[in-house]
This record gives structure tokens, C-alpha cells and sequence, in this order.
């Protein structure tokens, strides 16, 4: 029962430790990524579709992002996806593929890249913080309706203080990783 609880804590806080890596994907860079627009949502009959089910995005350049759509169709959409998305890029359509220039970022725009950074991991931080509490409290029920013992209680505390502080220490790692590929020049 003890063991059940903290390995659902475990999957749940890892969870939104890869939610934050996958966030943190899509924040640009200096560098082109095809990570940058590959979830982006591109209207496809009507349904938001992410644009790496649509089209090949790949990287040439260090500056440089190619998009190739699978239907020629879909350009003028993934075109304007690209135009609303908060990017600030602007795409250009040769009529095959769409080219993204990469502009080198502004030291101004590196610190607000480097706040939202800092915003989206202390999300996650919240986020691991309560699976604990949740986790905790289902520990103290079982403690209560006489389920486990004091000492299994008090072991079982321990083991998800270690679980949140080393999820935790995992979202500080790749909060510092990104950080530091925003303030590269």
C-alpha cells in the first residue's frame, strides 16, 4: 500500500518534470530548433493540429528552419500558425517550403525568455510539491484508518520528502540548462 502510493507519486512527479521539458523545448533560442514550432497548432479541417504531423521541419542552418509540408494545401495554414504564434518570427513560402530565419535574440528579450524560463519551472516545482501533499495526505488516512503503523508512516514520509527533492532538483537542472541556452551569445 505504502509502496503503491509512493510509486504513483514517483510517475506523477516525473510527469511534470517531462511536461517542463517539453515546455521548455519550445521556448527559442540563438539556435534553430525544430523543437521551436513542432507542437505549434495549426488549424487542419478544422481541428488544431501540432505541425510535426503535418510537415518535415528540419534545421539546415544554425539560424535557419525549413518546414515541408506532406499536403501542399496545408501551407497558407501552417504559414499563418506561424504569423499568430507568439514566435515573432516571420515565415517565408516559396510555394514547397517554408523558410524561418532565426534572428539573434536581444539581450532585453534573453531576460524576459530567461523570467518565463524561471515562471515555468517554479510551475513544476508546484506542481511535484502537490503530488507530495496529495500523497502525504492519503498516508496520513492510511495512518488513521490503522491501514499501516506510526513507523511505516514515518519511513513512508521520508521516502517522498527524498522522491520530491530529488524531482525537484530535476526541474532545477533543466530550468539552469535552458537558462543558460537563452543567455548564450
Amino acid at each position: 500500500m505504502v509502496n503503491d502510493a509512493l510509486a504513483d507519486a514517483e510517475g506523477r512527479m516525473k510527469g511534470a518534470v517531462r511536461a517542463l521539458e517539453e515546455d521548455l523545448s519550445g521556448i527559442r533560442t540563438g539556435r534553430a530548433s525544430p523543437a521551436l514550432v513542432e507542437r505549434l497548432p495549426v488549424e487542419y479541417y478544422g481541428v488544431p493540429t501540432p505541425l510535426m504531423q503535418l510537415a518535415t521541419i528540419s534545421a539546415p542552418e544554425p539560424r535557419l528552419l525549413t518546414i515541408r509540408a506532406f499536403d501542399a494545401g496545408t501551407m497558407k495554414e501552417i504559414e499563418r500558425a506561424i504569423q499568430a504564434s507568439d514566435l515573432g518570427l516571420t515565415p517565408s513560402n516559396d510555394g514547397k517550403l517554408i523558410r524561418l530565419s532565426i534572428p539573434p535574440l536581444t539581450e532585453e528579450r534573453r531576460h524576459d525568455l530567461v523570467k518565463l524560463v524561471h515562471a515555468r519551472a517554479e510551475e513544476a516545482r508546484v506542481a511535484v510539491r502537490n503530488v507530495r501533499r496529495d500523497v502525504h495526505n492519503d498516508l496520513r488516512e492510511f495512518e488513521r484508518e490503522k491501514l499501516i503503523s506510526k513507523d511505516d508512516l514515518e519511513r513512508a514520509e521520508t521516502g517522498l520528502q527524498r522522491l520530491t527533492d530529488d524531482e525537484v532538483e530535476h526541474v532545477n537542472r533543466a530550468a539552469k540548462k535552458k537558462e543558460d541556452e537563452v543567455l548564450e551569445v
